[in-house]
């Protein structure tokens, strides 16, 4: 595989690598519903295994939600909370 060319960037990946990455850490959908106890990580990763098949096979991209409802691991009333809170945490 290879490296990516990341000092014409400006930047390295050695030991600062976490400074990049902000301060203030927002949490994406599929964390906060498994924190909620809405759905499982594994749930989430089969999620994502869908988003990804579905970008692939240039279908539509669908939101993590949509697919947890669709397969009735979600309600929209538990999405709707869980944006919720997302949008709460982002505003902070």
């Amino acid at each position: 595989m290879p490296a990516l060319d990341t000092a014409a960037k400006g930047w390295t990946m050695g030991d600062d690598a976490d400074k990049m990455v902000p301060q203030k850490f927002c949490p994406r959908f599929g964390m906060l519903a498994v924190e909620m106890g809405f759905v499982s990580v594994e749930q989430v990763r089969e999620g994502m295994a869908e988003q990804l098949d579905d970008d692939i096979a240039n279908r539509p991209h669908r939101l993590l939600g949509t697919i947890f409802v669709d397969r009735r691991w979600m309600t929209f009333r538990e999405v709707e909370m869980v944006l919720e809170r997302l949008f709460k945490l982002q505003q902070q």
